[in-house]
This record gives structure tokens, C-alpha cells and sequence, in this order.
């Protein structure tokens, strides 16, 4: 049974930082490509960073240059390093592995989501 489990958010300032985790089990965690997803109130979700296999890493137009994704294999653990935080970031977060044909979500059952809330 796939497990997905985000944790790390948080309510941080404008220009914050935050850093999440999310823990996988029951896949064949290093095959994967992973990403992190995010929905913000009345949006879709969307995929804002993913990290193949060996460790190549793609990111939203939105959140290049501020989102570090990565990965630990003997952990089954992705990580989310979020800096320069902005309101528009505010968001559920959300880890998946990926399709790796179209880049959709793998799993059709998420995790909890973790919160993030960007406010002064």
C-alpha cells in the first residue's frame, strides 16, 4: 500500500523560509521520478518541482531560482527547501510520484498535504 506522508509547513513572513519532507513507503521509492504539488483555495493543483531518479530537477517558472528539490533513497524521503517565500506561495503541499510519459501524478491516493501559509 502506497504511503505518502508531508510534514514541514507552517505559517512563516514574507522573505521566510521553510523546509518539507515527505516519506514514501510501500514503492520502489529510488526508481521513481518524484515531484512536490501544491493547491492553493479554489485552484488546481499544480506540480512546482520534481526530481528524477539520479537526481535532475525541474521546477515551476513560479518558484525557479527560490524552491530547492531533493531527494534521500535511504531515507524514501524528498525534501522541499522553500526560500524567499511570497504570499502567492500560500498553498497545500502535497508529494506524488510521477508519470514519467506525461509527468502526471502516479498514485491516485495522496497523502495529507502539509500547509503552507506565507502572511505578515
Amino acid at each position: 500500500q502506497v504511503q505518502l506522508v508531508e510534514s514541514g509547513g507552517g505559517l512563516v513572513q514574507p522573505g521566510g523560509s521553510l523546509r518539507l519532507s515527505c516519506a514514501a513507503s510501500g514503492i520502489i521509492f529510488s526508481s521513481k521520478t518524484m515531484g512536490w504539488f501544491r493547491q492553493a483555495p479554489g485552484k488546481q493543483r499544480e506540480l512546482v518541482a520534481s526530481i528524477t531518479s539520479p537526481g535532475s530537477t525541474k521546477y515551476a517558472d513560479s518558484v525557479k531560482g527560490r524552491f530547492t528539490m531533493s531527494r534521500d533513497n535511504a531515507k524514501n524521503t524528498v525534501y522541499l527547501q522553500m526560500n524567499s517565500l511570497k504570499p502567492e506561495d500560500t498553498a497545500v503541499y502535497y508529494c506524488n510520484a510521477l508519470r514519467p510519459w506525461d509527468n502526471r501524478p502516479l498514485y491516485v491516493d495522496w497523502g495529507q498535504g502539509t500547509q503552507v501559509t506565507v502572511s505578515s
